[in-house]
């Protein structure tokens, strides 16, 4: 008799009989992925632990004054995590193959041993070859225990015998539930285990890590229900080529969303970078065209991004166009207005933008400095070391204020810089450091006037 199979969206994990090529949960095409059908049996490892929070009780009477967050020992790890780590909370950390995961967890290891007793599961290493990188990293870890195995139904019982506070799996890939026989990996097997290892850490108020590797598109490998499930999500960015690495928060039930911290991969493992802004500005060219600074928001911490332009004569009919670490789409639509309302001919010009760092500028302040470095690759003119640009531009070719203008302003200032071109129109009183000159600008033919003359 032939084994049933199902369809599981890796989008968003809708489950139908029949193949389809459209989700009809999420709308997303060609996602539908087949796997035997599964029948759990009763006893299984999904449903061996519980929440066992006991009889409903009223929310006011619930005691709060338990302290829920520990520090993880590194300052811009806990920054992510909105202050540290919340006792109970699933954390999924992802990121490319050697972005620096696991290296980050093991250095938590040895930071909170000392205090927290903690369970480490690699089903990627054998234990001497994790013993081997904890040595190179310094750390000791004598209240850190080590189980290299990718059962589930193992790791469940190596974490109910020993108790920790901290639970690590390395990687959610490679671990499976014998029950199932669909393989290590699949959508059944990573959403069965995760589920297993959310109530296990709802139930013991276990802190738990889980790494997860990211696919081709950069999302996170298997379902996307998988974000869903647990409390936090954090990616790891960065170029293979860089030593920088950028860990930022796309899901946060316990803090804010969209907080980053930088980090340096070193030899001896990874380095807090507690100023991001001179890191990304280190290097930066002196009197050379088609540059300018911004300041972005990332969480809460404002950081100072370098957009460079490079603007060259087309040698085809139809001119090229590219961005990193800008979206396309924006970038096409500021070098129109550039074109529209500047009065510069880009038409018949490529046009490259790339932001310095890794960063990736996903908000309109950063606009105008795009805009201005392309119009100074264009022309060819320096706009000076000492200047930077904040501001969204509209198809009209006005120039728009920004939330935390005085947030930005006082990070413009105490990097050094003199000049700082802003809104004309600004929805609140701008209070800027003495040492910085505001240059008011309405629109883009304006603040090309003004800063290239």
């Amino acid at each position: 008799m032939k084994a049933k199979t199902t369809f599981f969206c890796s989008d968003c994990g809708w489950e139908t009989p029949k193949w389809a090529g459209r989700c009809s949960s999420c709308g997303a095409w060609n996602t539908l992925v087949e796997a035997p059908a599964e029948q759990k049996a009763k006893g299984g490892a999904a449903s061996r632990t519980s929440f066992r929070g006991g009889a409903p009780e009223p929310l006011s009477e619930i005691d709060s004054s338990d302290e829920l967050r520990f520090t993880t020992g590194l300052g811009e790890f806990d920054r992510v995590l909105g202050g540290g780590a919340v006792r109970g909370s699933l954390v999924l950390v992802g990121g490319a193959p050697g972005i620096g995961k696991s290296t980050l967890l093991l250095q938590l290891c040895g930071l909170v041993s000392g205090e927290e007793k903690i369970l480490y599961v690699t089903g990627e290493e054998s234990r001497r070859q994790l013993k081997m990188r904890a040595d190179r990293l310094g750390v000791e870890g004598g209240n850190v225990f080590i189980l290299a195995e990718t059962a589930l139904e193992e790791c469940l019982s190596a974490a109910e015998s020993i108790k920790p506070d901290i639970l690590i799996i390395d990687s959610i890939q490679t671990l499976y539930n014998s029950e199932l026989t669909a393989g290590p990996g699949s959508v059944t097997q990573v959403k069965d285990c995760t589920t297993a290892l959310m109530r296990l850490s709802k139930a013991e108020t276990m802190t738990t890590f889980i790494v997860g590797h990211v696919n081709k598109d950069g999302a996170i490998a298997g379902p996307k229900v998988l974000e869903h499930m647990v409390d936090c999500v954090l990616y790891f960015e960065g170029e293979g080529s860089a030593s920088y690495r950028i860990l930022r928060a796309a899901k946060n039930r316990f803090g804010s969303t969209n907080e980053i911290g930088v980090f340096e991969m070193l030899e001896s493992g990874l380095a807090e970078v507690a100023n991001p802004s001179e890191m990304l500005l280190s290097g930066r060219p002196e009197s050379c065209p088609g540059t300018c600074v911004t300041c972005v928001i990332e969480g809460t911490r404002p950081i100072l991004a370098e957009v460079q332009a490079l603007v060259a004569k087309s040698g085809f009919g139809q001119p090229r166009r590219n961005a990193n670490g800008v979206d396309y789409n924006r970038a096409a639509l500021l070098i129109a207005v550039l074109e529209k309302r500047g009065g510069l001919t880009m038409s018949a010009c490529d046009a490259y933008i790339n932001v310095i760092g890794g960063l990736t500028l996903d908000e309109p302040a950063a606009d105008l400095a795009t805009v201005l470095a392309l119009a100074s690759s264009f022309c060819d003119v320096p706009i000076g070391d000492d200047l930077a640009a904040v501001g969204e531009i509209g198809l009209t070719g006005e120039i728009r204020s920004v939330s935390g203008l005085n947030q930005r302003l006082a990070e413009i200032g105490r990097l050094g810089f003199r000049r700082c071109v802003i809104p004309a129109h600004v929805r609140a009183d701008v209070r800027a450091p003495e040492s910085l000159e505001l240059i008011r600008v309405k629109n883009v033919r304006q603040a090309i006037k003004a800063v290239l003359g």
